[in-house]
């Protein structure tokens, strides 16, 4: 197969979140445990730092990463979703994985895959775990896909955990409580293993207190730590509470050199040393064009009270959002004064445009629809001028057709 034919394959015969949603969310380990054993156990030959959470794991991956390869190490990084290629989820120093090797793995278990029907969740992770095997990376950065305990990913042993913010997401598997979607996340706590958390919360520190507790593993709030205030080239201001807890994961981590110097050139250099997309990118000035992937309500909040703080003379708001968000609660966050462009991102999940400016007009917000999200920045760069600020945003895949 092409590499093109290799991803419809994957795409199409293997349930996928992102296309599907909660039925595609397998819920057990048993799958990724048996594969990873028929290939040899790739995830017990590297080291790692496991990543969880509802906002801010993936900018903090990337921080850890790129704070590491300033170190002179070679690491991995796992991520998902992709924005433009699937590739994007597997990196070694930023450099994506070939198309040969997508497509060499993808023959050499497809017959496994398919009698055992595994998910597409599980391939990609084993995916990864066996190219950083084979490339023998010093350290590899591995982020959670979904939830933690039983989350694919969650067969490591890491050297550290770290769990960033705990938000309202994916509630239809997760529960829909703090606390219950904290007991989530508190899955990828191992016996002994230190565990970073990023943000304390009233209502989830005392879960994650208890299962380290329960594991004996040492427990870091980021926020006791004596950390300076450390820059990054990540835009926005939410980014300070990410950085606090990739730098107490950093001081944490053991048998590792890494100095001063070597944290502030990481945290300076991400989107240069990973190649991350999608976190507060500037795509155009005059007028000033921006995208921000996130998609619930705590990261729009803080993507919102950052849009506020800039400097413009009208709001352009392109949004597309997926099916399963709380509209109600997301849509009470918007500006009443700026103009929007309604679309829906192209993929099943997606929520029709037009129920979504009905939505949308109960909360005072007054805009168009459009046929895709690319006709929608078409109409926001129409309308606007050169002192405007023009935002596209509400899901990964509204971004992932503009960058």
């Amino acid at each position: 197969m092409t590499y093109q034919e290799t991803l419809d394959w994957m795409f199409a015969q293997l349930p996928m979140y992102q296309q599907r949603g909660a039925a595609a969310y397998n819920g057990k380990l048993d799958g990724i445990k048996a594969f990873s054993k028929h290939l040899g156990d790739p995830h017990t030959k590297f080291k790692s730092i496991h990543v969880a959470g509802t906002n801010g794991k993936g900018s903090s991956s990337h921080m850890l990463a790129s704070i590491l390869q300033e170190a002179g190490y070679k690491v991995g990084l796992y991520t998902s979703p992709h924005l433009k290629d699937f590739r994007e989820r597997i990196k070694i120093n930023g450099k994506v994985l070939s198309k040969l090797q997508v497509i060499g793995f993808i023959q050499a278990n497809r017959s496994y895959i398919e009698t055992n029907k595994l998910s597409f969740f599980e391939m990609t992770v084993a995916m990864a775990f066996d190219h950083f095997a084979e490339e023998q990376v010093a350290i590899a950065i591995i982020e959670v896909g979904l939830g933690g305990r039983l989350d694919s990913t969650n067969i490591i042993q890491p050297e550290v955990s770290l769990i960033t913010n705990i938000g309202l997401d994916h509630t239809d598997m997760l529960g829909d409580t703090l606390p219950e979607i904290a007991l989530e996340k508190a899955g990828i706590i191992k016996s002994y293993t230190p565990v970073v958390i990023s943000e304390r919360q009233k209502v989830t520190a005392p879960i994650f207190n208890e299962i380290a507790q329960i594991k004996k593993a040492p427990i870091i709030f980021a926020e006791d730590c004596i950390s300076r205030n450390y820059q990054t080239d990540l835009m926005g201001s939410y980014q300070k509470k990410n950085v606090k807890g990739v730098f107490a994961a950093i001081d944490t981590l053991k048998g590792y050199t890494i100095s001063e110097k070597h944290i502030k050139t990481g945290l300076t250099n991400v989107v240069q040393n990973t190649g991350l997309l999608g976190r507060w990118q500037v795509l155009g000035e005059q007028p000033m064009i921006i995208c921000d992937t996130a998609h619930n309500f705590e990261s729009l909040s803080l993507v919102m009270h950052q849009i506020f703080a800039e400097k413009y003379n009208r709001l352009h708001m392109v949004l597309g959002f997926v099916k399963e968000k709380d509209m109600d609660t997301i849509l009470s966050l918007f500006p009443k004064d700026a103009q929007y462009y309604f679309c829906r991102p192209n993929i099943p999940r997606g929520l029709n445009a037009e129920e979504l400016q009905q939505k949308a007009e109960a909360f005072g917000l007054k805009g168009h629809v459009f046929r895709s999200v690319k006709d929608g920045f078409e109409g926001a760069k129409l309308k606007a001028s050169e002192k405007d600020l023009i935002f596209i945003g509400g899901s990964t895949f509204t971004v992932a057709e503009v960058v």
